[in-house]
């Protein structure tokens, strides 16, 4: 049995632990206090080699950054280092350094890995499996983001097994040029249905802020932050703009 991030967390800040542990089934939401990540989200870039994310994340978490996902995706054997198990030490490496900061980290699309490390918790995509699949296999304690593009109705029909929803793209994005584009107003209809909410796709230090007042509680930032010669200095710049919601 996994254990929950208050027996592990005994480095976390007060405000990332849970003030209770609840008495819901597995396959609703989870319990803790805070339901997903809150201002800066770093999300690492995939492009990049596996072994050269290892210093900009230590960069990333120096400046601040409230919370990382993982997304490194498996590759042919041709490629050893994007092997299963090159995938695993690698991500063991990367939580080891969250944890030493207090940050939570989250797994993209691998569902597996996250359970296998600890992880705070995962995220899935439109094609990355089943929702209520996933909250049975991680349990009430870790967190469950989901993404839900500019569809409003999937984001009410997933927060029955989800913590937290991601919409976007909400700005032209490098990562994905062609990815739908989000409004904004989604995060305000978001709010009235009390579903915790992260922005993605193209936010930036000139763009993050009005995310922010738009109601997100969370902005998702890749290219800004890890394509930065000084990692660390734009992660301050970037929460330096941005206040986190209530």
């Amino acid at each position: 049995m996994l254990p929950s991030p208050a027996d592990q967390g005994s480095g976390l800040p007060d405000r990332r632990k849970a003030l209770s542990t609840g008495t819901s089934k597995p396959s609703m939401p989870s319990q803790d206090h805070e339901r997903g990540p809150r201002g800066l989200y770093a999300i690492t870039p995939d492009q990049a080699s596996p072994l050269q994310l290892l210093p900009l994340i230590d960069q990333a978490l120096a400046g601040g950054i409230d919370a990382l996902q993982f997304r490194v995706k498996r590759a042919p054997l041709a490629d050893p280092e994007r092997s299963a198990s090159a995938l695993r030490d690698l991500a063991l490496q990367v939580k080891l350094r969250c944890d030493a900061f207090g940050v939570p980290l989250i797994i993209n699309d691998d569902l597996e890995l996250a359970c296998e490390i600890g992880a705070r918790g995962v995220h899935l995509g439109r094609d990355d499996g089943d929702p209520a699949a996933a909250r049975q296999r991680l349990g009430k304690h870790r967190w469950l983001g989901v993404s839900c593009y500019n569809d409003f109705d999937r984001a009410v029909a997933v927060s029955a097994w989800a913590d937290h929803v991601g919409f976007g793209s909400l700005f032209a994005s490098s990562t994905k040029p062609a990815a739908v584009r989000a409004p904004l107003s989604l995060f305000a209809r978001a709010r009235s249905h009390d579903l915790h909410a992260v922005g993605i796709g193209g936010i930036n230090r000139d763009n993050a802020a009005q995310v922010m007042e738009a109601g997100a509680q969370a902005v998702a930032v890749i290219a800004d932050l890890f394509e930065d010669p000084d990692p660390a200095q734009a992660a301050r710049s970037i929460r330096s703009r941005i206040q986190p919601g209530p």
